[in-house]
């Protein structure tokens, strides 16, 4: 165990319709890859109940490996995993909770955040199992994070997924707004769901039944 990091999360996801027209404006704005191309394995755990997401809480282990190329050739696993818990802000608990209605804080999805490295992550796996915690959710997706020079303190990130491309702004409102803007977005553009929400609402309009969000093995990316 190496770090924490407790924090509130405040953040929106962008879909991405044009990927070749989102890289001519990261460009424009001089925008800095400040994590290269990075395939993330995440495992939600909950109670046999579903306790967690009753609360509109999550536990999460996260396991990032380098991405090589624009296949989906997934390096070996290795040994160090992010343990993330996120739950409601108890500050805005009652009519705002996670997602904030009135006002300007509508369009965001805030949240507070805690975050731990393991090492190796198998053990902790092993842990939640042993405190009445199974996976119930995995998901998969290729994450690249920039930065824009003159936007301190946010992070764009581009999300490769099975059910489509997205940018995901994390930063202070202010920020989310102004970014969201220089990448030619507006309000109306802003989604807080969940990728899990995402993806049920995706299996519903395509009438599958869901398991986890997975790509295909031999699935190729742009």
């Amino acid at each position: 165990m190496s770090w924490t990091k407790p924090n509130h999360e405040v953040e929106i996801k962008l879909r991405v319709a044009d990927p070749r027209a989102l890289r001519v404006r990261l460009k424009r704005l001089r925008a800095e890859r400040i994590i290269p191309r990075t395939f993330e394995s995440n495992t939600l755990y909950d109670t046999a109940s579903r306790d967690f997401k009753r609360r509109g809480q999550l536990i999460r282990i996260r396991i990032e490996r380098p991405a090589y190329g624009g296949s989906q050739n997934k390096p070996e696993r290795t040994g160090a995993a992010l343990l993330t818990y996120k739950g409601p802000v108890p500050s805005l608990r009652g009519p705002i909770r996670s997602r904030t209605k009135p006002s300007d804080g509508s369009r965001f999805k805030i949240l507070a955040e805690v975050e731990v490295v393991v090492d190796p992550g198998e053990q902790m796996s092993r842990i939640l199992t042993a405190l009445g915690l199974n996976p119930v959710f995995r998901y998969e997706k290729y994450r690249t994070t920039y930065a824009i020079p003159g936007v301190p303190g946010l992070k764009v990130e581009f999300d490769e997924t099975p059910i489509g491309l997205f940018v995901e702004l994390e930063g202070s409102p202010r920020l989310i707004d102004r970014a969201a803007r220089l990448l030619g977005y507006s309000h109306s553009d802003y989604v807080t769901e969940s990728y899990g929400a995402l993806y049920l609402a995706e299996c519903r309009r395509s009438k599958r039944s869901p398991s986890d969000m997975l790509f295909q093995p031999t699935k190729k990316l742009r």
